[in-house]
């Protein structure tokens, strides 16, 4: 009998497809390149070049999502991934290494190659990036005598057996450029430039140490140091921030490179959502190249997920979207990723003449400027920008008028037509909207689609209250950090209070004022077993005060305190030695006062589910049942089951109706959720202007809303066809049956374009290159324009959502969208009369529309 062939799994038909790219890409990758640089540019196999980077960190996200996040920013117009590498992430335990999983750094960078980019490589290894304690595992805390980021031998020793580590797994893995590999870039140290006035005269001699203690690894690529204006050579020194077209490096043999710009900002709990506006962003980097830069990093250009307990501050939400161009979970952000990949077509079409030589600036008038680039066989090109923020202007350049709108460039790769300008979208908006699905086997709730799990699904364990299991005992309050060693969020301060009757202020059925002073992030107060009151902290501000009232009975009575981290510090001078916990508690009446932070204290550090590993513990004798759900109570561990949820749409849980805790699929955390810490009711604007300076508090979306509802919960970790496992750990109080799961998922499509702005980018043929043409696509390949919501052609307004007619339309518009777009992917409109009419002459009309996709 013949044998069946053998059918490839899908995790070996992944591998086969890793090595097929990587083949693939080995005639430009595998060959050993030689990268150093000169005053105008990184130079690769003595080639200059411009280099259009984005910042994708691994752990952020999971090895499944890699490949198609590095395609989709290959597709933006990247040439380079950067990213960190994580200390803490990787020696967990001094001298024990993780590199599984999301922790999978070479496999990062063999997946970034195989998609034909480089790796700018930023070993640090402090990173900041919004991350636990900096990145710094917080095992380096308690090596006696140590000192961070000074001239420290027990430091200096550590960093650089960490950073040594990296360097040699790259080599061993042949990754560096000089090897074939796609590393191109490195860094050492971060941002130390903005706090080193801070850490005195010995400051100096660490930035020139780790510049020396780097380059000595021999990784055969240029060392960067960011924000470091005094970085020794050959190190160089570059810019981070919202706007480096003022930079300069600090010599002229070094070129102009921008290691961080901020695509949007990071959002806090207890905070408003940030976002930046595109038309900002692009303004930005066209004034960066046109000032004359050649390496430009956004980040984050996927800012993805704090998993676990990563997140750093503290406060930082789990959530780290970052309003990157891809957005957390993994789609398209439009018309942001749109609106960056035609500039970045368009700097690429500059790109001889950019790295030729250095500009010739001419005035065109107040805040108006012209820099030129022109080689010496007579390519050019020109950047003209209006910076001023809040008029539009018409200049003359080469004997022809431009109109250059506020706040704007616009690139001319040949000095005589606009290509882009960066106030101009062509690029659609996409809307996309949470979609509550059926994960259980009860019908959905018609009214929003959102299914809640019946009582009788969920199982509970009630976690003890107070100091009760594997505790000890101090006389005075410890500081949490230094306690916990930050193996857990939550440390226990336990104490015991006798009250005699004729006490004059502790007496039977007195009210006593509690007085708790913390340096944070949280603190729940129970009063005999009883929660008493919580209060916490900020982003801004982790300290705080308690002041409660409590009722204390005749004889023995127990206050038991639970101070709870929230990620810890990862910014600022000496930002290590932050701490958090208790520092003060005070009983008082209008009788007397009694200090009890000299008394002895019983502590826990940590919670009994989390010895008892309840995340991925399924052994029935832990879990309980009950006919009724314990509901909105403290310190309760819920399980349940769940079907993997249908199509293949990004999934999040919404935990509307939860109070604070931690949350795990099939064992994984996916992170912090508190949905009841609200953001400020002030500070949003309907409409954020893009005009004039950006800053992380400018453009606020969501206030008076909660920071975060809805968590990512990628494909990856949720099994199809097999039964999957929810678990939540609440600290406050909560309904589990209100949690439910949603599919994100685009909902409209949408764009405005006028006969003012440049032709598509990429425009192929002589008859788009002559007009302005409207573009709308389903992000999804298997589907296809299903309607036609609204069109006009000539002067609508408004944003998408909330189009309507001007004073002039075409009443041809909807009919021509829609025989031109339905039923198709993607359809390609021409802005012009010849195709709608002229419903109103003499007027610079537009083309709005909305559609939407299935």
């Amino acid at each position: 009998m013949a044998a069946h062939p053998t059918l490839p799994s899908p995790v070996s038909t992944s591998l086969l497809l890793l090595l097929l790219l990587l083949l693939s890409c080995c005639s430009e990758l595998c060959a050993a390149a030689t990268v150093s640089y000169d005053h105008r540019a990184v130079v690769i196999d003595g080639k200059r070049r411009v280099l259009i980077s984005g910042s994708i960190h691994y752990p952020r996200s999971t090895p499944e999502m890699w490949p198609d996040l590095i395609q989709k920013s290959k597709d933006g117009g990247l040439d380079v991934i950067e990213t960190y590498v994580f200390w803490n992430l990787h020696e967990p335990v001094q001298g024990q290494y993780d590199f599984g999983g999301r922790k999978d750094l070479v496999k990062f960078i063999k997946t970034v190659a195989a998609a034909g980019l480089y790796v700018h490589l930023r070993i640090g290894p402090y990173v900041c990036a919004e991350w636990n304690y900096g990145g710094f595992p917080v095992w380096l805390h308690f090596i006696p005598n140590i000192k961070f980021r000074i001239d420290n031998d027990p430091f200096k020793n550590e960093m650089q057996k960490f950073t040594t580590k990296i360097v040699d797994m790259m080599k061993q893995e042949m990754l560096f450029a000089s090897q074939g590999g796609p590393i191109i870039l490195s860094q050492i140290e971060n941002e130390y430039g903005n706090v080193e006035q801070y850490y005195g005269p010995t400051a100096k001699s660490y930035i020139d140490w780790a510049a020396s203690m780097a380059t000595s690894l021999n990784v055969s690529v240029p060392w960067v140091m960011c924000q470091q204006d005094n970085a020794p050579d050959p190190i160089i020194n570059t810019c981070n921030g919202f706007y480096c077209d003022n930079f300069k490096p600090n010599s002229d043999k070094k070129p102009k490179m921008w290691t961080e710009n901020w695509s949007g900002w990071f959002l806090s709990f207890g905070g408003g959502v940030p976002y930046r506006p595109v038309e900002d962003l692009a303004f930005a980097v066209a004034r960066f190249f046109q000032r004359g830069g050649t390496f430009q990093n956004y980040y984050m250009y996927h800012g993805g997920t704090n998993f676990g307990r990563t997140s750093g501050g503290p406060f930082i939400a789990t959530s780290y979207d970052y309003d990157s161009p891809i957005d957390e979970y993994g789609l398209l952000r439009q018309p942001k990723w749109g609106h960056l990949r035609d500039l970045h077509i368009v700097i690429k079409q500059c790109e001889e003449a950019l790295v030729a030589t250095d500009p010739t600036y001419t005035s065109l008038g107040k805040n108006l400027e012209a820099h030129v680039y022109r080689t010496s066989s007579g390519r050019c090109a020109a950047f003209l920008a209006n910076i001023d923020d809040q008029s539009d202007a018409t200049v003359t350049f080469n004997g022809k008028p431009f109109h250059l709108p506020a706040w704007s460039v616009s690139i001319l790769p040949d000095c005589q037509n606009v290509a882009f300008n960066t106030a101009k979208i062509n690029s659609q908006t996409t809307v996309l909207e949470m979609k509550y699905t059926k994960t259980y086997d009860q019908a959905a709730d018609e009214s929003t689609g959102s299914s809640e799990i019946s009582e009788s699904e969920w199982k509970f364990f009630t976690e003890p209250i107070g100091s009760i299991n594997s505790t000890f005992k101090n006389v005075g309050l410890l500081e949490q950090i230094n306690t916990t060693a930050d193996s857990s969020d939550y440390l226990w301060y336990s104490i015991s209070i006798d009250v005699i009757g004729n006490e004059p202020f502790l007496f039977n059925g007195t009210q006593t004022t509690l007085h708790v002073d913390s340096l944070g992030h949280v603190l729940h107060v129970f009063v005999n077993g009883k929660l008493s009151a919580s209060n916490q902290g900020s982003n801004a501000d982790a300290s705080f005060k308690l002041e409660n009232v409590i009722t204390l009975s005749s004889g023995q009575n127990r206050i038991d305190l639970l101070s709870a981290t929230v990620g810890l510090k990862n910014y600022g001078q000496f930002f290590d030695l932050k701490g958090a916990g208790i520092t003060g508690v005070i009983l008082k009446n209008q009788n007397a006062t009694r200090d009890l932070s000299s008394s002895q204290w019983t502590y826990q550090i940590g919670l009994k589910g989390e010895q008892l590993a309840l995340h991925d513990n399924t052994q029935n004798s832990t879990w309980m049942s009950l006919s009724s759900l314990p509901k909105n109570q403290p310190l309760t561990w819920y399980m349940t089951y769940f079907d993997a949820p249908e199509h293949d749409d990004p999934v999040a849980i919404d935990f509307t109706g939860m109070g604070k805790g931690e949350a795990w699929v099939n064992g994984h955390s996916i992170g912090r959720y508190w949905p009841t810490y609200t953001s400020p009711p002030s500070g949003c604007v309907q409409s954020c202007d893009y005009r004039g300076p950006f800053s992380g508090s400018k453009c606020v979306r969501n206030c008076g809303q909660p920071s975060q509802s809805l968590y990512h919960v990628p494909r990856s970790l949720i099994q199809q066809g097999k039964t999957n496992r929810l678990v939540l750990f609440e600290e406050v109080g909560g309904d589990p049956t209100l949690v439910s799961f949603a599919l994100r998922e685009a909902r409209s499509l949408c764009a405005h374009v006028s006969q003012s702005h440049p032709p598509p980018v990429d425009a192929v043929n002589t008859a788009q290159k002559k007009g302005a043409v409207l573009h709308l696509e389903c992000p999804h390949s298997d589907r296809v324009i299903s309607s036609v919501k609204f069109a006009s052609f000539g002067t609508p307004h408004g944003t998408c959502g909330s189009y309507s007619h001007g004073n002039c339309s075409s009443t041809t518009a909807l009919a021509i969208l829609q025989q031109a777009c339905i039923g198709v992917r993607s359809c390609d409109v021409k802005v012009s009369t010849e195709v709608f009419g002229d419903p109103c002459r003499d007027v610079v009309k537009s083309l709005a529309v909305e559609a939407s996709c299935s």
